[in-house]
Parts: C-alpha cells; sequence; structure tokens
C-alpha cells in the first residue's frame, strides 16, 4: 500500500516571532518554554507521520492538542512554519495560490462539523458547489451529484432546503458535496461529533459502509477514542501539539507507552476490538491423500482439522481418535463435523458468543482456507479476563 499523505517534522507557531520560537524548540526548550519566554504558541512540534492511500487514518487528541490545526495544515488553511507536507510525493508546502486551489478543487476534500451547507440552496444544489467552482458544465455536475446522493441515499431530497433536512441527513450532505469532487483524501474534521450518539453512530457505520466501495483517503480528527477505534486503520494521538503515539487501534491499546495514552484505553471493549487473528495460534491440520488416508502427523493432545487439497476444511478429528489413524483406519472413519468456525476478522465477542465446550474453533481467511485455531483461554487473556482455576475435586 502507498502512502498517500506524508508529514515530516512540521511546524506551527501562532504569535509573531515564529523563527524566535523555532529556534528555541531546537535548542531543546518546551511548548510551555516558549510561551513563557517569548509568548509565542506552539500549534505543532515536529509532527511526522504517514497515511496509507485507501485507509481511514485518524488523528486523536483532547481540545488543544493540535489535531485540527495539522488538518489544516494539510490542505495549507494554516501555513506551516517549517516541515514538509506530500500528496502522493508531490510537496505541497511549497505550493503557490495557483497551485493551491487546484489542490484543494480536485485532490483534497473536506467535511466540516456544522455541515457548512448553503442554507439557500437546495440538497443538489449543495453537493454540486464544489464542480461549480470548479467550472464543471451544469448537465455534467448535476449528473455527478445526483450519482453521489444515490450512494448516500438523498437522491429523493435533491431537491429540499438543508433545513428540511436531520442533522445526520445534513452531514450526509456534505459528505456528499465532498464526494462530488472524485478528490484523492478526504479531511473530515470532527465530522460527526455535533450528532446525537445515535445519528453518530449510524453516520460511523455509513462512512465504513461507502469506504468499503469509494476506497478514499480520510483524515479524520476526532476527540472520541471510541470513534478513533471503530473507524481507523491506523491512529495518531496528539498531546501538545506532538505525536505521542502512533499505530492500530489494537497496537495501541495493548501498549498504550506512556499514561495519556493509557487513560483513553482503559475502558475499551476489548472483546469488540480485538478479532479472531488476534489470538490464532497456528495448527497442523491433517491432509486427505488419494486414499483418504492420514498424510502428516499432529499434536496428539488436541483435536486435528482435516483439510481438502485447497486447504478447506473438511473436518476434524478428536485428540482420542487421533491414534487410531496410525492404525490404517481411513481419516473419513473417525472425522466429525463436531467443530466451530470463524473468519480471522471475527470480533472475539462474535467468537465467545458461539464457544461450546469439546468442539474447537477454526479461524478460515474469506476464501474458507484454514489458518489456524483459537483456545478460549487466549480469548480470556485478550480482554483481561483472568482464567478461573478448576473447582476443587473436579
Amino acid at each position: 500500500m502507498t502512502d498517500r499523505i506524508t508529514v515530516e517534522g512540521v511546524y506551527k507557531i501562532f504569535g509573531k516571532s515564529p523563527e524566535e520560537a523555532l529556534r528555541l524548540m531546537e535548542a531543546g526548550d518546551t511548548k510551555e518554554g516558549v510561551l513563557a519566554k517569548i509568548g509565542q504558541v506552539v500549534g505543532l512540534c515536529d509532527v511526522s507521520l504517514t497515511v496509507p492511500a485507501g485507509s481511514i487514518y485518524m488523528i486523536m487528541g483532547l481540545s488543544g492538542s493540535g489535531k485540527s490545526t495539522l488538518a489544516r495544515c494539510v490542505n495549507r488553511l494554516i501555513e506551516p512554519n517549517a516541515g514538509r507536507i506530500l500528496i502522493d510525493g508531490q510537496e505541497i508546502t511549497g505550493a503557490d495560490e495557483a497551485q493551491l486551489r487546484e489542490i484543494r478543487r480536485t485532490r483534497i476534500s473536506m467535511v466540516f462539523q456544522h455541515f457548512g451547507l448553503l442554507p439557500n440552496r437546495t440538497v443538489v444544489e449543495n453537493t454540486e458547489f464544489g464542480l461549480k467552482l470548479r467550472g464543471v458544465t451544469v448537465r455534467e455536475r448535476r449528473n455527478k451529484a445526483m450519482e453521489v446522493l444515490q450512494i448516500v441515499g438523498l437522491a429523493s431530497w435533491a431537491n429540499h432546503l438543508p433545513h428540511e433536512l436531520s442533522g445526520g441527513m445534513r452531514q450526509r450532505v456534505g459528505l456528499a458535496r465532498a464526494l462530488a469532487t472524485d478528490a484523492d483524501v478526504l479531511i473530515m474534521d470532527e465530522a460527526f461529533s455535533a450528532l446525537d450518539p445515535l445519528i453518530r453512530s449510524e453516520m460511523q457505520d455509513e462512512l465504513l459502509r461507502l469506504q468499503r466501495t469509494l476506497k478514499k483517503t480520510i483524515l479524520f480528527i476526532t476527540h472520541d477514542f471510541q470513534e478513533a477505534l471503530k473507524l481507523g486503520s491506523r491512529i495518531a494521538i496528539m498531546s501538545d501539539g506532538k505525536v505521542v503515539r502512533e499505530g492500530t487501534p489494537q497496537d495501541i491499546v495493548l501498549n498504550p507507552n506512556n499514561d495519556y495514552v493509557a487513560a483513553f484505553t482503559r475502558d475499551v471493549d476489548r472483546a469488540r476490538l480485538f478479532d479472531a487473528c488476534s489470538v490464532m495460534a497456528q495448527c497442523k491440520p491433517l491432509a486427505l491423500n488419494g486414499e483418504g488416508k492420514a498424510s502428516s502427523t499432529v499434536d496428539r493432545d488436541a483435536p486435528a482439522f482435516v483439510i481438502d487439497d485447497g486447504g478447506r476444511i473438511a473436518g476434524v478429528v478428536a485428540a482420542d481418535a487421533l491414534a487410531r489413524l496410525e492404525q490404517g483406519l481411513a481419516i473419513r472413519s473417525v472425522m466429525t463435523q463436531d467443530y466451530e468456525m470463524v473468519t480471522s476478522t471475527a470480533k472475539l465477542s462474535e467468537v465467545a458468543s458461539i464457544y461450546r465446550r469439546d468442539r474447537p474453533i477454526a479461524v478460515v481467511d474469506q476464501s474458507g482456507r484454514l489458518m489456524g485455531r483459537i483456545d478460549p483461554l487466549q480469548i480470556l487473556a485478550r480482554i483481561g479476563v483472568p482464567a478461573q482455576p478448576p473447582a476443587a475435586g473436579n
């Protein structure tokens, strides 16, 4: 996967003497020290990150952490004082006004927290507005606007005004307007934070649905860690203008690395965050040869899965039946269907719900090929539930 956005050593200083502030920072001074000495506010301090193409990349932090400042530096609404920002390898920090206008019209779109809709224009007119500014013909922009309104489920509301729509519907219009430009990058700055919790959850689901089809590169700004976990393939957590932790949601929850990040992860529902692949153990399956006999040996202490020539599960042999295979019995005579099967992306909450005693759990890929097995104790360990010792006398 290639990188669509690259941020390298970006600084943003708010004040009249940014050069002096940069010299102090380079000498090892802190944000607080710069403010106390020269009254300059450090908005971003040596921020570096890369956003893979086609991903939803979350920038997360509390108020004043620098997350929105970073988003506005990426589309140059705010001018960085130092560092580089590249889109598909092209540096945009040196772009002139004409180049910037072209970048904003064709390559980067923004979805705002408070919708930003024009109240006296219809839904379709709002949706096509970016294309109008680009000089696209009336017919072409109207066709494109209707196409994206169909995608977000608002085609029947095309001729209504924004005040006739619910908050969630207005936000979908804002999303449609961004999508209509066919921009490579969408920047969503607290896009769902003004919505009621239920509508917010629905909009998150809608964004994930759209992303599966459109595969845009989305830089999503949020202060909500649960939202970051639900939407993001990677998360950068910011504090005092710096990125203090970056990684996959699972990595960050398992290894927060500092107290600031750990505070966000404390109440995470791990059963809904981690998937089967995260607790999967490798296993050596039995293969069916031309005569239907076991063609490999396995650990006799656990049931063994049987796979066909395509690597798909044909059945399972109980641990106490494995020895009988060495006596020459055909696999099919001892093979049963007493097992459960989940995909590698299944959440642990789903895996736990299908667990049955004495029925091993197989993990398969999207084509149904065996990848590994799951020990129920590993599920408990991952979600932080201590395994209970056997009761006395058992």
